[in-house]
């Protein structure tokens, strides 16, 4: 049965009748003795965060639950609840909405705080090598909505600090995410302050985690909005409710 057994290998659970162990920490010693932040770093990583790393990873997952109703992925939420589904496939149709453009600068911005450390810390060859290779949008900068500061980020920066006090993080990685801002106001000759996705990268990269987890911590910090206002909706009620109110139309361009 070794072909069967080691067709799933895994180091995350192990388990059988009236048993399960997750990291190898029995569940019932978990329960009531760890955050769900704490959680899903033991979950992730395999190992716990000192006290001052889980401060610092829970305050990034708290600062990007929301960001109202006209994101695309709440948007969805809400319109899926409206058409009949479930809480669990409202959830599931936003969170599929969060790529690339929607949801992925997070992810993109570790990517450039790592290229910029490969390069010994060079903030302008990162950044001319990322425009290279991804054009002129520098995730984790600028905000259409917040101007001229994202409320999220000066608290969090601070939070960075106060943990690479605290002995939780090195800072070189938070440094470079201000030399980036430093950078990028010369160059446009103008602010361009970094926003939420720059301020989590900066701590997702300075606590360790790889550039795609950084998308897969924005979804479950988003969820929690998600199901927040999939919830709302429920609760107002509506049916087969769109984009925009019924008695206003698109543009037609066609023939």
């Amino acid at each position: 049965m070794t072909d069967v057994a080691d067709w799933w290998r895994t180091a995350i659970i192990d388990m059988e009748p009236g048993r399960i162990a997750l990291r190898g920490t029995p569940v019932q010693d978990l329960i009531g003795h760890v955050s769900f932040a704490e959680m899903i770093w033991l979950m992730v990583r395999g190992d716990r965060p000192s006290p001052p790393q889980a401060r610092l990873f829970e305050a990034a997952l708290v600062a990007a639950v929301d960001h109202g109703p006209q994101a695309p992925s709440i948007a969805a939420a809400r319109m899926a609840v409206t058409c009949g589904l479930p809480l669990n496939n409202a959830m599931a149709s936003a969170v599929n909405m969060l790529g690339d453009v929607h949801g992925g600068a997070g992810e993109q911005c570790v990517d450039l705080l790592h290229r910029i450390d490969a390069r010994g810390g060079d903030v302008d060859a990162g950044l001319d090598g990322w425009i290279a290779d991804h054009g002129k949008i520098i995730p984790g900068y600028g905000h259409r909505f917040h101007t001229p500061t994202d409320p999220r980020s000066p608290r969090l920066m601070a939070l960075v600090e106060e943990a690479v006090a605290a002995g939780a993080c090195g800072g070189r990685f938070a440094a470079y995410a201000r030399a980036i801002e430093a950078v990028l106001a010369t160059r446009k000759n103008r602010p361009v302050p970094m926003n939420i996705d720059g301020a989590t990268a900066a701590i997702y990269a300075e606590l360790g985690f790889a550039p795609p987890l950084a998308r897969g911590l924005f979804c479950l910090s988003r969820s929690v909005g998600i199901l927040a206002h999939a919830w709302e909706q429920m609760q107002q009620g509506g049916r087969n409710k769109g984009p925009t109110p019924p008695h206003y139309r698109w543009t037609y361009d066609g023939p």
